[in-house]
């Protein structure tokens, strides 16, 4: 009987964004593969560092503990390294107590073409053109920045994403980019009633909604159960733009812990205080300075300039 993958949530992580590669990537670029082979080799047994995706993944693989029964979460590795010189990143998730059993080592080849395959409803990665390549294809992918937080013992797990181009697509942010602020506000007052269509991360969102409807279930049977996931919109939308924001959500069938629509306000001034563990934007100029925010750039629509002809 095969492993029933579609109908788990399945996060498709790079190495070099659940771990610090920076130094290994050095060696790869300034003395070539076989001399970055032996290096792997030589450090087998040096843990690699945390990197950006790390507190997102350890808190997600959490809820294979809480459901037990259900196991509702899979994370795969998909990494551009080869079996052999990957030998050092499954024994840093082993060391990290990390329930990611699955992978896909492609010895120096790009792992999009089989998000598919493994059901992926999101790939993370700092490689920008693996992403971009696999938004171009469809597939929910984001490129990780240079951010690190402190992952502290928390068990809580808090999710933020813009809206437009992340969860939605793009077209009202297309009219506002095409023809102004007033034309985009009319346009979303006249259509409030209309959803908009999904963007890349709609399927993320949409299983994260369905693992806080299982926490709410398993919080009736223990009153002192703990929601381990928060998620929060933080967009540059305000009033009257709001509502169609919200009967999107709604016509999915998600549900937001917060919400906050901010009308060109920094998200950085709600994002420090809010210290999630991921912040999602489809635009850098949102996510660049946010330092110890772990932000992923999502590179689709019109900011971002149309795919590639084929």
């Amino acid at each position: 009987m095969s492993y029933p993958i579609d109908q788990k949530l399945v996060v498709a992580v790079a190495s070099s964004a659940l771990f610090d590669l920076s130094e290994s990537h050095k060696v790869f670029l300034e003395q070539g593969v076989e001399e970055y082979r032996r290096y792997q080799e030589a450090n087998l047994g040096q843990t690699l560092d945390k990197g950006v995706a790390f507190p997102f993944i350890r808190r997600l693989l959490r809820l294979n503990h809480v459901f037990a029964e259900e196991q509702p979460v899979e994370v795969v590795l998909l990494s551009r390294n080869s079996p052999e010189t990957g030998l050092r990143v499954f024994r840093s998730i082993q060391r990290y107590g990390l329930g990611i059993t699955r992978a896909g080592f492609f010895s120096g080849g790009s792992p999009y073409p089989y998000l598919p395959a493994f059901n992926a409803s999101l790939f993370l990665s700092a490689n920008a053109e693996d992403v971009q390549a696999a938004c171009d294809e469809g597939h929910a992918a984001g490129r990780v920045l240079d951010a690190k937080m402190e992952d502290d013992d928390d068990e809580e797990l808090r999710i933020a994403f813009d809206f437009d181009g992340v969860i939605a697509n793009d077209a009202a942010e297309k009219v506002f980019q095409e023809e102004g602020m007033e034309a985009f506000h009319s346009a979303e007052s006249d259509k409030a009633q209309t959803p908009l269509q999904p963007g890349l991360l709609a399927d993320l969102i949409a299983k994260i909604a369905v693992l806080q409807q299982l926490e709410l279930q398993k919080r009736q049977t223990d009153p002192h159960y703990k929601q381990i996931i928060k998620t929060a919109i933080v967009t540059a939308r305000n009033a009257p733009a709001h509502e169609r924001l919200i009967n999107t959500l709604k016509s999915w069938g998600v549900d937001v812990n917060k919400a906050f629509f901010l009308g060109g306000i920094d998200k950085g001034r709600i994002l420090d205080i809010m210290h999630p563990h991921i912040f999602f934007d489809d635009q850098l100029r949102h996510l660049t300075h946010l330092k110890s925010i772990p932000a992923v750039h999502i590179p689709f629509g019109i900011i971002n300039g149309p795919p590639p002809a084929p």
